[in-house]
């Protein structure tokens, strides 16, 4: 508060309205391929991504069936390690399994 000319107090705060907005989510998005096998996907599910068993079954039978499948929704951060770290266990393994992300 400040006083004016004539000494009456004048309110001269700003309202600042602060926007908090959530964080941007990403789909981690398993891609088909011919040499994978279903249980390592089922498995990678289940580890990585904490799918119960049906789930982990589900996604992966979704993306036998249409090419690919959402393993889960994140912030980018931990879409971007959900990924790459699939995808290092699956090359350790032997498997060119891929993964990718994209804005929900």
């Amino acid at each position: 508060m400040s006083k004016d000319k004539q000494g009456t107090k004048k309110d001269t705060s700003v309202g600042i309205k602060e926007r908090i907005q959530r964080p941007r989510r990403y789909k981690v998005i398993m891609h088909n391929d011919d040499y994978t096998p279903m249980d390592f996907v089922v498995q990678v599910l289940e580890q990585i991504f904490y799918k119960t068993p049906p789930e982990a079954t589900r996604i992966m039978l979704t993306v036998h069936k249409t090419g690919k499948g959402v393993a889960g929704v994140y912030t980018k951060e931990i879409a971007d390690t959900k990924t790459n770290h699939t995808m290092q266990i699956a090359r350790e393994n032997g498997f060119p399994l891929t993964l990718s992300t994209e804005p929900e």
